[in-house]
């Protein structure tokens, strides 16, 4: 099966928001893990995220990716690294050939460019990576590479929607504390539980960011078993573990 590469109008630059189809993987890994952080065959990740590396015209060495950690960090890359891979949640570049990569399985992959610069950026952006300003900080080390935030396009990829992501008063809370005004992003359900926008909520903090254009490409990961790895679904389905799906950029 060929590779699933979801793509939106608003970005110019090649880049593709993979779904699960078209990999090696087996079991509960079916198809394109690129997740070295699963338990899924190391060599079998390797053949995937080669695939993806060939449908975005780069070497296996130039598709870049970082050890994601819920962070507001964002890394300023021009090419592979070099020994050990670092620690962040978002990458920007003006290096043409490099491409960054983001893994999610729920979270929001993030898509960023200006075209006209020749700047992307990618970002991991989970309900506390978000919170805490990884998508803030990705547009500012755009800047810092002469990127123009006026002219700025970011897309949300797959993630979970509202209707799937079921929390509790203390995560509304936290939210609340640092902003009241997020409780728009928050609808009712069972007794004191909610559900959160988290697309919703980032589409919030690009648009105040003030960039040029943002966007969700409204897929729900937890609802589309066949398409896409969900965390949560793995946990509510009692699974031992879950596919990364990578969503990629190039310059």
């Amino acid at each position: 099966m060929t590779l699933e590469q979801l793509t939106s109008d608003a970005l110019h630059l090649p880049h593709g928001f993979f779904s699960r189809r078209g990999g090696a993987s087996s079991g509960i890994f079916e198809g394109l893990n690129c997740g070295y952080g699963s338990t899924d065959q190391a060599e079998v990740v390797t053949i995937n995220r080669s695939r993806v590396a060939d449908a975005m015209s780069v070497s296996s060495e130039n598709l870049v990716t970082v050890h994601q950690i819920h962070s507001a960090d964002a890394l300023h890359v021009t090419g592979p690294h070099t020994g050990p891979t670092p620690q962040a949640d978002a990458m920007v570049t003006a290096t043409p050939g490099v491409a960054l990569g983001i893994l999610t399985a729920d979270c929001q992959p993030v898509l960023f460019e200006d075209s006209q610069a020749g700047v992307v950026g990618a970002a991991h952006a989970g309900w506390k990576g978000a919170l805490d300003g990884v998508l803030d900080a990705t547009v500012d080390a755009m800047e810092a590479l002469g990127a123009r935030r006026d002219r700025i396009v970011a897309v949300i990829g797959p993630s979970i929607s509202q209707l799937a992501y079921e929390v509790g008063p203390e995560f509304f809370e936290r939210f609340q504390d640092e902003d009241p005004s997020s409780a728009r992003y928050f609808s009712g359900g069972k007794g004191d539980r909610m559900h959160f926008d988290l697309p919703g909520y980032g589409l919030g903090r690009l648009r105040a960011a003030g960039i040029g254009h943002a966007e969700w490409t409204r897929h729900c990961t937890y609802g589309d078993p066949d398409r896409f790895f969900s965390y949560r679904r793995s946990v509510h389905a009692c699974e031992a573990d879950y596919g990364r799906l990578i969503s990629v950029i190039r310059a």
